[in-house]
């Protein structure tokens, strides 16, 4: 077992997160893992559906029962322990996925987007109607105004602005099908770059309308854009070119315009084996990315000298919770990432449930011993 100076690593750690992680004098690679609320239930040995909604009052008791052993463990309270009341809460906007007439589905474990449109034609015909579509009046529900103005008269809170949604493959192959994209991107391009426009066109318009309702414009709001887009990886980098890549560039161009500098302005997240795409993707100098495991830090620092990884340990490997197959993971990384900086220790992906906080712990330590910068 490696040895761990709790106090002295959190007090490394806060340098180490200064100027995106690329701070000259910081002590050692930072931390990115928090845990995640999913955590709670094999922490605490309790039954529950990690990724399904659950009820507020047993939502805030697991979560400060955790913080309570996460304090004895590894020296913080990771999760939040106050969620709002539905009396707090804005009424729920629609999603992007049901612009495109796609319907979010529960099943036993998770949320999904299913798509309604299976065909070339059914999908130009999507396309025209989502172009005749008033994106304001469609995402925003009949109560908003009101509830909007008493919410903040009441407690002094604004709706939260719109700065990240499922990438463009992952969109698109949710509401088209796999297969069936990928046969568009080749067999009728003019109408796969007819859809990837008019996903950047869905995507900017949302931004704009929470903006607004958030008392933003583009050039004043604080924040860029996140993708999500694990699809990603399906596409061949010529394929990507086409439908992608124009996705990104024009949001990207959009939501950096903001004067004020934020650490997530142009984030992109894939957790799956998408390094042939990393030539395209460093022309939009990202700020910080975290990709699939199989993408090393070697890799990814030889096309984006810039930017904040944050990874790349499996998440399967946190998952497992064996000590050494950390240590081995996180050391590799942090001696890959040792004269260049920038790494931000993550898993390569999600914190799945199973992940326990001695693992965090094993991860700290294994950064004390092997991630000193000095």
């Amino acid at each position: 077992m490696l040895s761990l100076d709790i106090e002295q690593f959190w007090k490394d750690d806060e340098k180490a997160h200064l100027e995106n992680c690329f701070y000259e004098g910081s002590p050692q690679a930072a931390l990115a893992i928090r845990m995640s609320d999913e955590c709670v239930f094999a922490e605490l040995d309790e039954p529950g559906k990690p990724w399904l909604p659950m009820d507020r009052e047993r939502r805030m008791d697991l979560n400060k029962r955790y913080n309570d052993k996460a304090e004895k463990i590894v020296g913080k309270r990771l999760l939040r322990e106050y969620y709002p009341t539905k009396d707090e809460t804005f009424p729920e906007i629609r999603k992007i996925g049901e612009i495109f007439e796609g319907r979010y589905v529960a099943n036993e474990n998770s949320i999904w987007l299913e798509g309604t449109v299976n065909t070339p034609s059914a999908l130009d015909e999507l396309i025209d109607r989502v172009e005749r579509r008033n994106i304001r009046d469609f995402i925003l529900p009949a109560n908003w105004y009101s509830e909007k103005k008493r919410i903040f008269e009441k407690y002094g809170t604004k709706p939260n602005q719109v700065r990240s949604v499922r990438g463009p493959v992952t969109l698109a192959t949710s509401l088209f099908g796999v297969e069936n994209l990928i046969f568009l991107i080749l067999d009728e391009p003019e109408l796969a770059k007819r859809f990837s426009t008019i996903i950047a066109d869905v995507i900017i318009g949302i931004i704009e309308v929470m903006d607004e309702e958030t008392g933003y414009s583009a050039e004043t709001s604080p924040h860029g854009f996140r993708f999500y887009d694990d699809d990603c990886n399906l596409l061949t980098p010529e394929m990507y070119s086409l439908f992608g890549y124009p996705v990104l560039k024009r949001v990207f161009e959009y939501s950096d315009r903001s004067t004020s500098y934020d650490r997530n302005k142009r984030y992109q997240h894939s957790d799956s084996a998408m390094s042939h795409l990393l030539p395209q993707l460093a022309d939009f100098n990202l700020t910080g990315c975290n990709f699939g495991p199989t993408v090393t830090v070697a890799e990814i620092r030889e096309h984006m000298p810039n930017t904040r990884i944050d990874g790349q340990l499996a998440p399967f490997t946190f998952m497992r919770n064996n000590e050494d197959d950390i240590i081995s993971e996180v050391r590799r990384d942090c001696v890959a990432a040792k004269q260049t900086k920038g790494l931000n220790v993550m898993t390569a992906g999600s914190i799945n449930n199973g992940s326990l906080l001695t693992s965090m712990r094993t991860v700290m330590a294994a950064i004390q011993n092997f991630g000193r910068y000095d």
